[in-house]
């Protein structure tokens, strides 16, 4: 059994990847685990191996994190470790790219990321206990070319975390903002045979996210960057 000092999880934006390793740890654990997801038949894989919850929600919409939030409360407590993976990704031109589009991409990477501090916050406070993990990207660090979107979002996204860590740790909640800097490996997009380990292992990005959970509020790290062993700075 892994040894953690939480009793519950709540993680947004799930799918197979990072969150799929997540919620496979947490379980692990002996943890209950709600996952989240705009299309949760998606999920159904993962609820059936981990025995996890799976919740509809659309990050964007305030009022749908908030009756996730109390939706998990009922079913499994207030969630002491919430885990924040939903982003908008949108790419093309500047000249050419839907303003529409752009404001729902940047809402889903920071907008949702904030109505879920709010919520984990809210109930958070009052314990003086819990944990918030947010999952950026090289974006959030530097913007790139035709993908002026989810940098936005991650930008904000970054921004957040370390606001919400200087005013909540010092309430006892563990905020961190988790930099994944490179391409995630997916059933889809293995390592070429000339290049093993060039991306980054979904379990092992996992593991990360249990070390931070696990650190002594006397040396809490804010802010996390893990890439692969051949990604250039």
């Amino acid at each position: 059994m892994i040894d953690l000092p939480y009793r519950s999880a709540l993680i947004i934006g799930a799918g197979s990847g990072i969150s799929g390793s997540l919620t496979r740890l947490l379980r692990a654990a002996d943890l209950p685990v709600v996952v989240a997801a705009r299309n949760i038949d998606k999920l159904a894989p993962l609820v059936e191996q981990t025995g996890a919850l799976a919740l509809p929600v659309d990050a964007a919409e305030a009022a749908q994190v908030e009756r996730l939030f109390a939706e998990t409360e009922a079913r499994i407590g207030a969630p002491e470790i919430v885990i924040y993976n939903a982003s908008g990704r949108l790419r093309g031109p500047l000249a050419e790219l839907d303003p529409e589009a752009v404001e729902r991409a940047v809402a889903v990477s920071a907008l949702g990321a904030f109505y879920t501090v709010q919520q984990a916050a809210k109930r958070m406070v009052p314990a003086g206990k819990g944990a918030i993990l947010l999952t950026g990207a090289t974006a959030g660090v530097k913007g790139f070319a035709l993908s002026a979107p989810f940098a936005m979002g991650k930008f904000a996204l970054r921004g957040l975390a370390q606001s919400a860590a200087r005013e909540l740790a010092p309430q006892g909640i563990h905020v961190a903002h988790i930099v994944v800097d490179g391409s995630v490996r997916a059933e889809h997009r293995a390592d070429p045979p000339q290049q093993p380990d060039s991306t980054l292992d979904p379990d092992a990005i996992a593991q990360c996210y249990l070390d931070l959970l696990r650190q002594h509020r006397s040396a809490w790290s804010w802010e996390l960057e893990v890439r692969p062993w051949v990604e250039k700075f």
